[in-house]
């Protein structure tokens, strides 16, 4: 058996030696890359086949019967299939990605990339741009250099930018020209969010609280004018004397604390998820928070969009 994969291993490695066209595009590379004539194929479709087709066979009618004006017409068309290869060809050859840059995004969902193309001054309008199975429609118009385009992600933290392939089918659909371009960076995808469950209350600084919320703290004895409805009768039953629900919530302006510790029970991926959760809302009610790791780091206290992005940070670089 290993035997065998080491001779697979040999001749695969043989004829990419013979032919390095076919390695070109896996391996990473650095921007920019300019498509030159050497990396940009081109295969005709099923429609420029059937054309191709139709063509022949009014050559050949035209030929048997003598009929010049059907031998000019197929000529004509034939000149256009020609042209219309070259277009196809042209709508790649010489485009240069100079840069990109990824910006964070999260698990399970499409991650945007934005690309930077150097200016050639030519519009591209048939430009498509796959990371996948999926194909993106990227066209370029003169004096235009950007375009964005996304790229899957199914695990957070540092992610390579896969493959890209670039494509065109201008002007008719007859003709396919692409190339791949594999950049040797790498984007960060925060954890995937779980909103299932909502932060623990902690008591154990009497300074955070306040009364008068909606968070259960515990029992007191009943003042007159308490609400009847707080009254905790089975409690009261036990005791001699009538007792009622206490409730609090946090204090204005006091930082929230989210602690690996609190998520005791749950398998590692569903704390970071849930933390990063718990991040996002927080940021999103502009509220202060302090994010404690499982290595008992704290990050934290802090609001804006840079502790934010630090808290995600940490929590997609977790092993």
């Amino acid at each position: 058996m290993d035997a065998a994969i080491r001779e697979h291993e040999s001749l695969a490695a043989r004829i990419r030696r013979w032919l390095p066209a076919l390695a070109r595009g896996r391996r990473p590379e650095a921007l920019p890359v300019t498509l030159d004539r050497n990396r940009v194929y081109i295969v005709p479709t099923r429609a420029g086949l059937g054309f191709a087709v139709l063509l022949a066979t009014m050559l050949i009618g035209a030929l048997n019967y003598q009929n010049n004006a059907a031998l000019l017409l197929t000529c004509m068309l034939g000149a256009a299939l020609a042209s219309s290869m070259l277009l196809t060809w042209r709508e790649l050859h010489d485009l240069t990605l100079r840069s990109l840059h990824a910006d964070h995004g999260f698990c399970d969902a499409r991650l945007p990339i934005h690309l930077a193309f150097a200016d050639d001054a030519r519009a591209r309008p048939g430009l498509h741009v796959a990371l996948d199975d999926i194909e993106q429609a990227c066209p370029l118009r003169r004096g235009v250099s950007r375009a964005t385009v996304t790229a899957p992600t199914d695990a957070r933290g540092w992610m390579p930018i896969p493959r890209m392939r670039f494509s065109s089918t201008l002007p008719f659909s007859l003709f396919r020209a692409w190339s791949w371009i594999t950049p040797d960076q790498r984007a960060l995808v925060y954890p995937r969010i779980l909103r299932d469950g909502r932060p623990p209350a902690h008591h154990d600084d009497p300074r955070e609280r306040i009364t008068g919320g909606d968070e259960f703290a515990g029992l007191r004895e009943y003042h007159v004018g308490d609400p009847i409805r707080h009254v905790a009768w089975k409690a009261s039953a036990r005791h001699d004397h009538l007792l009622v629900r206490e409730f609090d919530r946090a204090a204005p302006g006091q930082p929230l604390r989210f602690d690996w510790r609190d998520l005791s029970g749950l398998d590692r991926e569903t704390r970071i998820s849930r933390l990063a959760a718990w991040v996002c809302d927080a940021y999103a009610a502009a509220h202060p928070w302090t994010l404690i790791l499982d290595d008992r780091r704290a990050l934290g206290p802090g609001s804006d969009a840079a502790h934010y992005h630090r808290c995600l940070t940490a929590l997609a670089e977790l092993p």
